[in-house]
């Protein structure tokens, strides 16, 4: 199975059955926590809450700006929206049955927008208290739509939310290999995701690692099947159940694809 990224393809392999004793472990993913937790507004929802919204707020800018907006309206906008969503009782409008994270949040903006947005233009972003650090620097450039594209404003919210997901899994797979001492391998490893296995040049990463051939097929094979794994715990944080992360997966294929 493959998806296409910015200007990669992604390739994966079918999900392993998943194993019976893997449900107790999901509720300490951020989005179940959230949902469990959020009613009574614990700190340990809120900072779970805080930590998605910094992870997935491009989305979020991309749908705003492909409404209409300034870049600097859709600064304050995103900016605002995030403080009411951390100020306010938003939660309690999420269906734990219904209750993935990706939905909510969109229509969580799409409410504000419609209903809240005229009554903030007097205090922007938060009264001048930004709610999550957002770096909206390169915003612009990975929006994922040109000046003449006709992609609606939820078809680009939803491949923008799978391309970022994406960048989130190799954020954590980066981070893991650099807490190993092994950043070079994995520079060098990474462009391996992203080709058939027919077509990676093995010889050539070997001479460049000072490794024997057959040890780099191990650390690709090694790399992608923790990619894999990393994929489905980043999306299993914006869900609500272990039975919703393989749909969510095939979602995030279709959003890529179209």
């Amino acid at each position: 199975m493959s998806t296409t990224g910015t200007a990669e393809t992604i390739h994966t392999e079918p999900a392993p059955t998943e194993r019976p004793g893997a449900s107790p472990a999901f509720v300490t993913t951020h989005w179940s926590v959230v949902l469990t937790a959020g009613r009574s507004d614990t700190t340990r929802a809120r900072d779970a809450l805080a930590r998605l919204c910094q992870a997935y707020w491009h989305p979020l800018y991309a749908y705003v700006r492909r409404l209409g907006n300034s870049p600097p309206d859709a600064q304050d906008l995103t900016q605002e929206f995030f403080a009411r969503l951390l100020a306010k009782n938003y939660l309690a409008a999420a269906d734990e049955s219904r209750g993935r994270f990706r939905s909510f949040l969109l229509t969580a903006l799409k409410h504000f927008l419609a209903n809240e947005w005229d009554k903030a233009r007097a205090q922007k972003r938060g009264g001048g208290q930004v709610p999550i650090p957002i770096d909206f620097n390169t915003a612009e450039t990975s929006c994922g739509f040109e000046p003449a594209d006709t992609t609606t404003a939820e078809k680009i919210y939803e491949r923008r939310w799978a391309l970022t997901l994406l960048e989130q899994v190799l954020r954590r797979l980066r981070e893991e290999y650099v807490h190993a001492g092994r950043e070079k391998l994995f520079e060098q490893l990474k462009p391996t995701l992203t080709e058939a296995s027919r077509t990676v040049r093995y010889a050539e990463i070997a001479t460049r690692l000072g490794m024997s051939e057959g040890a780099v097929k191990v650390a690709v094979h090694r790399l992608r099947q923790r990619y894999r794994e990393v994929l489905r715990a980043e999306i299993a944080d914006t869900v609500a159940s272990p039975a919703e992360v393989e749909d969510e997966l095939r979602n995030l294929f279709a959003a890529l694809a179209g």
